[in-house]
């Protein structure tokens, strides 16, 4: 699929994961090393980009997680490696601050005399592109330095299993899965795996399955093994189990999803805007797991289940087909 200068950034981002995926170097395929244990993130922010600008300068090639503009850089007086390329970021504004005006137009105030404001639905959403420059084009700037873990990534993400209730069966087999009939994940016996990481990385993909259940943020589940529809759904978990394992410190096995490379190709062929959709899927999974976490320490654990569901509910629901027995496999 060739791309020109001028095709919108999606399509770009979409063609760049094809060629990735053809050479088994896409994000979530490759093994990650310490640094890419962190996601991208401004380097003088430290806010980390979200969903297809996450993707995309994760997919850039480089190994160093910062980020900034050429004003950023200058302004902290950095200087930009003389020819180097910048990566193009977006940010989409949906809604706009107006002040509220009553049925006759005029301006309505609060009690203290002030204009109320509101947000309101733009018809045509606002699209800014900026580029950014990664630390390893950038002179000045100061080397990485070492994250420092101050927790025990196995005891976390047993800690998020736990609060997350899902009902987690183990059995003697090589299978790890999630059917969404019986709203149960099955994952083979803990002395299976030959460490404690890969069985975390292995449940943690299956409770991204997981979070898709009607009661909770509600995508198309239940579709048959080789449909397309069936292959999106791996990619947004394998996407989220990435987002997951690099937040929590979980290392990652990219060889278990080799079977799904083709559909996911053909998928952003058909449709390149689908990475747009499955990297901001697999945000609503991130957040939702990560917010068992957040909210653990706050409330019984009885009661983090329905708080989920009022905060994080897809507004939006689908309707799935009625196809008895579906499995969500690794």
């Amino acid at each position: 699929m060739s791309v020109s200068k001028k095709s919108p950034l999606y399509e770009q981002v979409a063609n760049r994961i094809i060629e990735q995926l053809k050479q088994g170097t896409a994000p979530w395929q490759k093994p990650w090393g310490e640094a890419a244990l962190s996601r991208p993130y401004n380097a003088l922010t430290g806010k980390e980009y979200q969903g297809m600008n996450s993707m995309s300068l994760m997919s850039s090639g480089f190994e160093d997680p910062r980020w900034m503009t050429f004003n950023q850089a200058k302004n902290e007086g950095y200087t930009v490696n003389k020819g180097s390329k910048g990566s193009h970021i977006q940010s989409i504004r949906f809604h706009d601050e107006q002040i509220k005006r009553d049925a006759s137009g005029a301006v309505v105030k609060d009690s203290t005399g002030q204009s109320v404001k509101e947000m309101v639905k733009l018809d045509k959403p606002i699209i800014r592109t900026f580029v950014v420059f990664n630390a390893e084009q950038i002179n000045g700037i100061a080397p990485l330095e070492k994250k420092v873990q101050e927790w025990n990534p196995v005891e976390r993400a047993e800690s998020l299993l736990q609060a997350s209730q899902a009902d987690i069966e183990h059995k003697s087999g090589d299978r790890a899965y999630y059917t969404p009939m019986r709203d149960k994940i099955v994952l083979p016996n803990r002395g299976q795996f030959t460490d404690a990481e890969k069985y975390y990385s292995t449940a943690l993909h299956e409770l991204g399955h997981w979070t898709g259940h009607e009661s909770r943020l509600d995508r198309p589940l239940m579709n048959a093994f080789g449909t397309e529809a069936y292959a999106k759904e791996e990619l947004r978990a394998e996407i989220a189990s990435m987002m997951l394992g690099q937040e929590l410190g979980i290392s990652h096995d990219p060889g278990q999803h080799v079977a799904y490379v083709d559909s996911w190709i053909k998928a952003l062929q058909d449709d390149p805007y689908e990475i747009v959709l499955a990297c901001q899927d697999a945000e609503k999974v991130h957040d939702y797991v990560m917010a068992f976490e957040r909210t653990k320490a706050l409330e019984p654990v009885e009661n983090l289940s329905a708080n989920h569901i009022k905060e994080h509910k897809n507004l939006e629901p689908t309707v799935a087909s009625q196809i008895a027995g579906i499995e969500w496999e690794i």
